[in-house]
């Protein structure tokens, strides 16, 4: 099983950087925090570059996240999505990254359940078209802040929109802030698995606000969720792909990323391979 740096995780980090130490820590896959990659080719940098320091560090590159607020519908709105779906995709595909990750937020949220669902098929459909003529896949995150949470409307989605290259990523912090448990993963075709984000944290307590620098600001196996539920309902699955870790804390992300990043590292494998004993055992967590 091949394991992935999300570029977030090292939040303060630059890109170069992130796959000098990526490497160094173990990982196999590059996740790209797409702006990260943004800045980078703003500041002058290639993707000529970027390819070629991932593989002359013997890494792939994963996925690219995100494409950003797919839920706009408004004329406006909607073009300007289409712009960056289009640039992101053809980003990902000279990069060589199979799959871009596309990110809801919050601004459907004041529609009729019907009215999102509709937004989010003629959107996703709209990407997914982009994406068969560059050869790149789409991964929906679920997030547990909107009202396009569940895996529920993914997999209708899906559905509706037809296309083979939609799918989902398995994030155990969204997952298990809308409810979901492992167990549920069992009703999804793990063809459409396109990822999985390797996290923690808890859910907001009475009155306390959905804010992820809050609720994630912890290592794994330091919160709420089940990780080892949920690294044995992926291994069921069958997904064979690779794992992101995923860290959004800003206290870690102080820390020293040439000494966190081998931790999570750790930590990772050991969840992904025997459940938690192992990441115990090692003292990683």
């Amino acid at each position: 099983m091949r394991t992935a740096l999300h570029g977030i995780t090292s939040f303060h980090s630059n890109l170069l950087t992130d796959i000098r130490l990526a490497h160094e820590a173990g990982f196999d896959d590059m996740e790209i925090f797409y702006p990260k990659l943004a800045r980078y080719l703003s500041c002058g940098g290639t993707i000529d570059t970027v390819r070629g320091m991932v593989r002359d560090a013997g890494m792939g590159i994963s996925h690219v996240s995100a494409l950003d607020h797919i839920e706009r519908h408004d004329a406006s709105g909607r073009a300007a999505l289409m712009e960056e779906a289009v640039k992101i995709t053809r980003e990902a595909h000279d990069l060589g990254a199979p799959t871009v990750m596309v990110l809801p937020r919050n601004g459907a949220d004041h529609l009729s359940e019907p009215e999102i669902m509709d937004v989010m098929v003629q959107n996703i459909a709209s990407i997914a078209a982009i994406g068969a003529d560059w050869g790149v896949r789409y991964m929906i995150e679920l997030p547990a802040f909107t009202r396009f949470r569940t895996l529920t409307q993914a997999k209708e989605v899906i559905a509706r929109v037809g296309a083979p290259n939609v799918g989902v990523v398995v994030d155990f912090w969204h997952f298990h802030g809308s409810g979901a448990i492992p167990a549920d993963l069992d009703s999804l075709d793990p063809a459409r698995i396109f990822g999985v984000h390797f996290c923690d944290g808890r859910l907001p307590r009475p009155g306390e606000a959905w804010d992820e620098t809050v609720l994630r600001d912890c290592m794994p196996g330091k919160g709420e969720i089940d990780l080892s539920g949920w690294c044995d309902a992926v291994r069921r699955s069958g997904y064979a792909g690779p794992w992101s870790v995923e860290l959004i804390s800003p206290a870690l992300w102080e820390c020293d990323p040439a000494f966190l990043l081998p931790r999570l590292q750790g930590v990772l494998r050991g969840y992904m391979t025997t459940g938690c004993s192992r990441a115990a055992a090692s003292g990683q967590e």
